[in-house]
């Protein structure tokens, strides 16, 4: 038995320590928000903002108000009213009204689905078909930005002859249960992409975020534009992947306060907007989804059982796993809006998300399809549609 606990442990040293000298590299990624990004490039690229929303009542007011308050010179904004049942629809209609003047505000409703297609990536196709811009941004409409957010972040994909560059938005926590939950799901995150890697032309890693997804025109063309998402449920992240597979330049960049964002109301409110999300990234395997939620058990849960119930010397390697898993919660600390002290709940981050993977499966599963904001889209055809 105690070289069964030995070999677990060291296993899970190497593991852990690994990721923490591989999670080093995020002090690489960039901050827009330091002086010498506060410029505005010469000349400034045109720019096409889309911003799709299906009953974004809540949020929407708020989301496009700030997009036509940026103090970029050059752009234009498709505000895209998906087949909303709720007032959102209304509520863009009286902002257009009032708006006056620059940026152009164009106003898009969409009335029926087509066939083939999930919502989200065939408003982001409509609303780019008429856009010429050098440049196309798609965010979402519970979203804010900062004034000085789109001046810096083309500064920065220009300078770097980016095709294609993802803004960490900043998340808004209110309580103790998203902090948590969020935590754990960076966690996650950097375990399976390392942001870090998405400008090595020779790794595979990739990324892609809803909140702030600037791509290229020439790049969005040659990826297949969002046709090529058209099935897609987790289209942000595959938008990124087509990136890298046309070996485009990709880039990711951290900015503190320029991209407010509320992911969900409290721990479950997350759990429910990943329950659409989880099963897609395990390409709707049931084997993978079940092998992946095991795994993330033994990571997070196996360091915490061997520190506290192995016997004498073979506690060390547990106690080393453990205290990777800290330093990484402490460097997320100092990037991201994570306190470090959710270390402490750590295996309550890593039960809500393995509970977050088996109820994304078991509701595809059910409903033989996933349900979204009304819609619900058939599992043989999500299948087949996917990147």
């Amino acid at each position: 038995m105690i070289v069964v606990w030995w070999l677990c442990g060291l296993l899970l040293a190497l593991i852990w320590l690994d990721r923490l000298r591989d999670a080093q590299g995020m002090r690489r990624v960039a901050d827009i928000t330091r002086p010498e990004w506060d410029r505005l490039p010469r000349p400034a690229p045109r720019v096409s903002i889309i911003v799709p929303a299906r009953n974004e009542a809540p949020h929407v007011e708020a989301a496009l108000r700030s997009v036509l308050a940026l103090d970029y010179p050059n752009f234009e904004v498709f505000a895209v009213n998906d087949r909303s049942t709720d007032t959102t629809g209304e509520i863009i209609d009286r902002i257009a009204a009032a708006h006056i003047g620059a940026p152009p505000l164009h106003v898009l409703h969409i009335t029926d689905l087509p066939s083939g297609w999930l919502g989200k990536p065939h408003a982001m196709w409509l609303a780019a078909q008429p856009a010429t811009c050098e440049w196309l941004l798609f965010t979402d409409a519970d979203v804010s930005f900062r004034p000085d957010c789109l001046r810096r972040a083309i500064a920065y994909a220009e300078h770097e002859r980016a095709d294609h560059l993802v803004l960490f938005p900043s998340h808004t926590l209110r309580t103790a249960g998203e902090k948590i939950m969020l935590g754990g799901f960076q966690m996650l995150f950097i375990f399976g992409h390392r942001p870090w890697k998405v400008d090595d032309p020779n790794s595979d890693d990739f990324i892609g975020l809803g909140p702030f997804n600037l791509i290229r025109r020439s790049a969005y063309e040659a990826i297949g534009t969002c046709r090529a998402l058209r099935l897609e449920v987790i289209e942000d992240m595959k938008l990124g992947k087509l990136v890298k597979m046309h070996r485009l330049a990709q880039r990711n960049v951290f900015g503190p306060g320029l991209l407010p964002w509320s992911w969900g109301s409290g721990a479950f409110g997350l759990v429910r907007n990943l329950t659409k999300n989880l099963f897609a990234l395990m390409q709707f395997r049931p084997a993978k989804a079940l092998g992946a939620s095991a795994l993330w058990l033994f990571l997070n849960l196996m360091p915490i059982i061997g520190a506290a119930f192995a016997a004498g010397w073979a506690r060390l390697p547990y106690i080393a796993a453990l205290a990777a898993i800290a330093a990484i919660y402490i460097g997320m600390g100092r990037r991201t809006s994570v306190p470090a002290w959710t270390f402490l709940l750590h295996p309550v981050s890593a039960l809500l998300l393995v509970y977050t993977m088996l109820r994304s499966m078991a509701h595809t599963l059910r409903h033989r399809g996933v349900i979204w904001r009304g819609t619900r889209y058939e599992l043989e055809e999500l299948r087949k549609g996917m990147v």
